[in-house]
């Protein structure tokens, strides 16, 4: 048996495993663990492992999931939207605490160096807006919906995983997708796709030059920005464009573009005291119709920016010329 579940054999199936794990919990970090100890208990377990009912894949799919819903009994929800929608920026708030908001993931974490054209819908299945999306589910109908409408497993082979009955699976689906139905917003906004990149860079020029009547013609008229940890957002494309022109706090930024979750976003620098440019946010982007729909600004991730390959010190110039 330890020919068919070899390690080498459970390590290839890493990545698939976080995308999962990273769907059902929204954290980058609690994924990463919840894989690990799926890989452990496999190994441990290998023994266990019967091919003639199915596929490797399928029976780490079961401990994995068995791991997430273990990890979500009395969790707080994650979101990437909080409370009512501000009129201005002047007042954020109080920060609200990590455990609160869906975390971006490095691409490479999520994808490794596949081809995105062979990943666009598992891309769009891992988009920071539908991951927030499936956190309004309960946790055992959210794994319904992503082992039935993500990975496509059958209702037998669902209620296999679960342990549970094709009948439950069925109404557990049904709720499931009417809730969606109910919490969904912007949802046709997506994930920029490689070719978009052009449209960020001139997201970028207009941000950098302070230019609001580029920035409004580049975002969607109801877009909206938000910036965790802070309960904070707003919608509306002038509105947004507006509020970046006038302020003066990120004159100076720039920016790199980055892949966030399998898709383009940016790293956003700013001076510190000594004028040097340093990790200020990561940046989500989710566009629609050739526009930007969505930004997620999320502060504070300074120490995470090695782990999407972007620099401590902004490139080519230590310092803000």
């Amino acid at each position: 048996m330890d020919g068919i579940v070899s390690a080498e054999k459970l390590e290839s199936l890493r990545q698939p495993l976080i995308r999962h794990c990273y769907r059902m919990l929204g954290s980058a970090a609690d994924a990463e663990d919840a894989v690990q100890d799926t890989l452990i208990r496999a190994h441990e377990r290998r023994d266990q492992y019967d091919p003639s009912r199915g596929a490797l894949r399928t029976w780490l799919y079961r401990i994995a999931t068995r791991i997430c819903l273990d990890r979500l009994r009395g969790a707080d929800r994650r979101m990437l939207f909080g409370g009512p929608e501000h009129m201005d920026g002047d007042d954020l708030g109080v920060p609200l605490p990590p455990h609160r908001w869906v975390e971006p993931v490095p691409g490479a974490r999520l994808f490794g160096t596949d081809d995105p054209a062979d990943t666009a819908v598992e891309r769009e299945t891992v988009r920071l807006a539908f991951v927030a999306l499936l956190q309004h589910l309960p946790a055992k109908q959210r794994a319904v919906l992503v082992l039935r409408d993500v990975l496509a497993y059958s209702a037998a082979e669902c209620a296999d995983i679960l342990d549970t009955s094709v009948a439950s699976v069925t109404s557990a689906l049904q709720r499931a997708r009417a809730r969606l139905a109910d919490a969904r917003e912007i949802e046709d906004a997506v994930a920029l796709s490689a070719p978009q990149v052009e449209l960020l860079e001139r997201y970028v020029d207009a941000f950098e030059s302070h230019d609001v009547a580029g920035l409004t013609n580049l975002l969607c008229a109801d877009a909206r920005t938000s910036m965790p940890p802070f309960d904070w957002w707003i919608r509306g494309g002038s509105a947004i464009a507006t509020l970046m022109g006038a302020t003066d706090d990120c004159a100076r930024d720039r920016f790199i573009v980055v892949d966030v979750n399998g898709a383009p976003g940016l790293g956003q620098y700013r001076p510190d005291e000594h004028d040097v440019l340093r990790p200020f946010a990561l940046i989500a982007v989710e566009a629609r119709d050739g526009q930007i729909a969505r930004t997620t600004t999320f502060l504070g991730m300074g120490d995470r920016f090695a782990d999407f390959g972007l620099p401590d010190v902004f490139p080519h110039s230590s310092a803000v010329r």
